[in-house]
């Protein structure tokens, strides 16, 4: 079945885990989590293929597994967290991981990071609803409770 377009599929290179992604990438992300014990680390590099025929795959999601294919995997509804795992079983840092994501050399990825991150611009919804809205003006603060005044003014 194929999942439902949202409001926020616009973001450039961002794959939102929401709920229907979280129920397609299920078996990605149980298959990750099996990564997490040895002897399964080890079933899974003697025969890759072999080994995912344990899990209820798609074919795109048994390739994305096998090339490698991150950014793919997400779309498919793997959860980073989980597929970082598949990564750590292979040897690699998550900053390897996510400079692999994002197209750049993994010293290129964490001077960006070091140096603040990704700009938002460009890289925002494309449909405009993310624009800052308005600042709350200083008088809409709430005020403490009376429960909280009275424990600061005994101390």
């Amino acid at each position: 079945m194929a999942r439902k377009e949202q409001a926020y599929d616009d973001i450039p290179g961002t794959f939102v885990f929401d709920a229907e992604r979280s129920r397609q990438g299920y078996s990605i992300n149980m298959f990750c989590m099996s990564l997490m014990k040895d002897e399964n680390r080890k079933a899974f590099k003697a025969n890759e293929v072999e080994y995912l025929k344990r899990f209820k795959l798609t074919p795109d999601q048994e390739q994305a597994i096998l090339k490698r294919d991150y950014n793919r995997m997400l779309e498919l509804g793997g959860n980073i967290y989980f597929t970082a795992k598949l990564g750590a079983t292979d040897g690699h840092s998550f900053q390897h991981l996510a400079a692999v994501m994002t197209g750049s050399s993994q010293p290129d990825y964490a001077a960006m990071m070091l140096a603040g991150g990704r700009s938002v611009e460009g890289n925002r919804s494309t449909s405009g609803k993310d624009k800052p809205g308005k600042p709350k003006s200083k008088s809409s603060k709430t005020k403490p409770s009376k429960a909280k005044a009275s424990s600061a003014k005994r101390k």
